[in-house]
């Protein structure tokens, strides 16, 4: 029986998984609900990353692969209609005729894509080369819009370029771990338990967690700050504040290393501590501790993710949080630096390859004439056929859906009918569509709904191609399944689609390896050089971090930190101080609506259960949408543990069971992000929150809004809130009429 080695498809720790086929005919097999065999899954312990460990969601992720699949293309006039079964050919000139149509008059501006970070590296780089090269239009983004995007933009502005600096091998080296807004626990499982053990093994090794939360993570802290949602930059200027008066800071590492500390030091000292205390709900003496400790390490390692990214002020704390590094020397050796932790499977690939409206593959920007002609030239375009403006953004698609800019929409791995926010507002945005292709590999989602062409396409286990972790590790993932039904690779839907256009030479590609050996010459000489990976080197040496050149020497399994030189990617090689007062929440609470509403995820689901709400075991863990409100808010209102309650933004609401319980501060109450109208009976996070995002990132404040909560009587709320599996029957069977 032959193992086949992968890379689970869910969060950025980027597991090495082993998949082992069912039983052979004869022999006892586990099936999952369906009746359909399951393949074994277990840790690869040749994996750098994971070392053969592995959360429930990559140990059930085969019971998915084969349960309500999108098996055929098929295609509708209007919304009202039902789906009809046709052949690819049938889609795809229906796909080709319309694009020719709109770049025809009104042009290709009036064309987007809504990719994901579920892609392989090759999906996103011939969407890239479709869209922005062979097309001339930037409006190419994905849902890492509203995952990393504040981390790409606070790494370029202070560092000169994207790029997590730091290893997982550093979990194992810091004596000090800084984590602020991420629940690692619970949503990056793998890297908080080699964290964990490091902790647990050494005395002098500290942990601190910066959340409003007693999450699990917050639970393993020697100290945890509960700060109030939208106080991270006053808590980080506040440390700074204390390093700079009491002499931990790194003055000829300012000196020769960086710039701009003036004015960042003017800054500081309005942040003293009994202000910063006040300002975010903690006491003097628990800020002076996290001071002390930051200052009095030798190696602090910085981890953050959805809480400091999904904030209107987004680039400003990633920045912030990258000055406590700058002011102490932290960064650029082992066990310390500011460490991003990608949200999705292959976040990090799709920034590598430009899947971002104001990116070009190999870290370049559609805003650098210089990039463009680079790239230009490797395409074998034309100068000046990349358009030099960024495009729109996920959530500038939905405004120019409504005022009819966008007469072509291409969806393909996500479900924004249940991610993006403000979420009433976006389902009336998508049915306002004249034409919208959705590629998806399972139906139904959320989003089918709002689409006029379905394409299916292959999933995790069905397509070889490559993820990039947050390490900055490169996996090849190995197909190990024929594809569902007539389900076609993403990259190879986009490649269809650009030789129907009349690029055939362009987008001739025999395998996936081609398009990767095609994307990794457009890296070379630049900070993520992969000119030395392939999938023949990958598939017998194992996973490799980037920068890896053709002619360097890394190996597998050895570590590759950036700036390790203390020199950065800027034009006098200098990183930058940014000095950033806190705002505040886009949204604050106020008389009407007097709480803040915060959102996440939990251990077992998966953003919005598209793959983990059809695995039994999951759904068993969570089995259904609730509400954490603190004791001293639900006596207030008159909620008991296990009431129904409603809670009411300025732009919808929804309905949730109260847990009432210590673990969230008063004033603060939480709800997770997975639930979606397939799921649950008006529990869609989403309905909640609002479209204010970062001004430098453009991501979306998902992490908090204002709202008010009451009480609801038991008769009026639906009991059933798990899979509406019957309800949903006929849709399916429309695949097969």
């Amino acid at each position: 029986m032959t193992n086949n080695k992968t890379l689970c498809p869910y969060c950025g720790v980027g597991c090495g998984l082993e998949v082992s086929p069912p039983a052979q005919a004869g022999r006892e097999t586990n099936r999952d609900s369906q009746g359909n065999p399951m393949w074994k899954v277990q840790g690869d312990r040749t994996h750098p990353s994971s070392q053969g460990k592995v959360c429930v969601k990559g140990a059930t992720v085969t019971e998915a692969i084969a349960k309500d699949r999108l098996l055929h293309p098929m295609v509708r006039n209007s919304l009202d209609e039902p789906f009809q079964r046709v052949s690819w050919d049938e889609a795809l000139n229906l796909v080709v005729g319309r694009i020719q149509a709109v770049c025809k008059s009104p042009g290709a501006d009036a064309i987007s894509f809504y990719g994901s970070g579920q892609f392989c590296t090759e999906d996103y780089y011939v969407a890239a080369k479709l869209l922005k090269g062979f097309l001339g239009t930037n409006n190419f983004d994905t849902n890492s819009r509203l995952c990393m995007s504040s981390a790409v933009s606070g790494y370029v502005q202070s560092l000169g370029s994207d790029g997590p600096p730091c290893c997982y091998e550093d979990l194992e080296l810091t004596d000090c771990a800084f984590l602020i807004g991420t629940n690692t626990a619970d949503c990056h499982p793998i890297v908080f338990n080699r964290l964990r053990q490091h902790h647990k093994k050494n005395r002098d090794v500290k942990l601190i967690v910066v959340d409003p939360r007693t999450t699990s993570t917050a639970q393993a802290a020697d100290l945890h700050l509960p700060i109030r949602p939208g106080t991270d930059i006053d808590l980080l200027n506040g440390i700074a504040h204390l390093l700079l008066r009491w002499g931990y800071f790194d003055s000829g590492f300012i000196d020769e290393c960086t710039n701009n500390f003036p004015a960042f030091a003017d800054v500081i000292k309005h942040y003293p501590p009994d202000v910063v205390a006040g300002r975010c709900g903690i006491s003097v003496n628990d800020l002076e501790t996290a001071a002390k400790i930051w200052g009095k390490s030798s190696r602090v390692l910085s981890m953050w993710s959805m809480g400091v990214n999904q904030s209107s002020e987004g680039t400003a704390k990633v920045q912030t949080l990258i000055n406590l590094h700058l002011m102490t020397g932290q960064i650029g050796k082992p066990g310390a630096g500011p460490f991003s932790l990608t949200g999705q499977p292959n976040a990090m690939g799709g920034r590598e390859v430009g899947a971002l409206t104001s990116l070009l593959p190999g870290y370049r920007f559609v805003t650098n004439p210089a990039h463009c002609a680079e790239v230009e030239e490797f395409w074998g375009l034309s100068a000046g056929r990349i358009s030099p403006t960024p495009g729109r953004n996920a959530l500038e698609m939905i405004r120019d859906l409504e005022n009819s800019a966008v007469k072509f929409l291409w969806i393909a791995a996500t479900n924004p009918a249940v991610s993006l926010p403000d979420l009433e507002r976006t389902k009336a945005a998508l049915r306002r569509s004249p034409f919208t292709v959705y590629q998806e590999a399972y139906y139904p989602t959320e989003t089918a709904a709002y689409a006029h062409v379905l394409l299916p396409a292959t999933q995790w286990s069905e397509k070889t191609g490559t993820m990039t972790n947050s390490e900055r590790r490169i996996t090849l993932c190995n197909g190990f399944r024929f594809p569902q039904g007539e389900a076609r690779d993403d990259w190879a839907i986009f490649a269809e689609v650009g030789r129907r256009l009349g690029f055939v030479e362009q987008f001739t590609y025999a395998n996936s390896a081609e398009v990767f050996a095609e994307y990794v010459q457009l890296t070379r000489d630049r900070l993520c050089d992969q000119t030395g990976i392939s999938h023949n080197r990958l598939k017998t040496e194992g996973p490799l971090q980037w920068p890896c050149s053709e002619s360097g020497n890394l190996k597998p399994g050895e570590p590759a930190r950036l700036y390790t030189d203390l020199k950065f990617p800027t034009p006098d090689k200098r990183a930058i101080f940014a000095a950033y007062h806190s705002r505040g929440l886009a949204e604050p609470p106020d008389q009407q609506y007097p709480y803040v509403l915060t959102t996440g995820r939990l251990y077992g689901h998966w953003h919005t259960q598209t793959r983990t709400g059809r695995i039994d075991k999951i759904r068993k863990m969570h089995p259904q949408p609730f509400i954490e409100i603190h004791p001293r808010d639900a006596k207030k209102l008159g909620i008991q543990d296990q009431d129904w309650v409603e809670v009411r933004s300025r732009r919808g609401y929804a309905r949730f069971l109260a847990t009432v319980t210590q673990a969230i501060s008063p004033g603060t109450v939480f709800v997770p992000m997975h639930w979606g109208e397939l799921w649950a009976d008006h529990a869609e996070a989403n309905a909640l929150t609002h479209p204010e995002a970062c001004p430098d990132s453009q991501q979306p404040e998902l992490k908090a809004c204002a709202v008010q909560l009451a009480p609801v009587k038991p008769e009026i709320v639906s009991s059933e809130v798990l899979y509406k599996a019957t309800e949903f029957k006929e849709l399916t069977n429309i695949q097969s009429s």
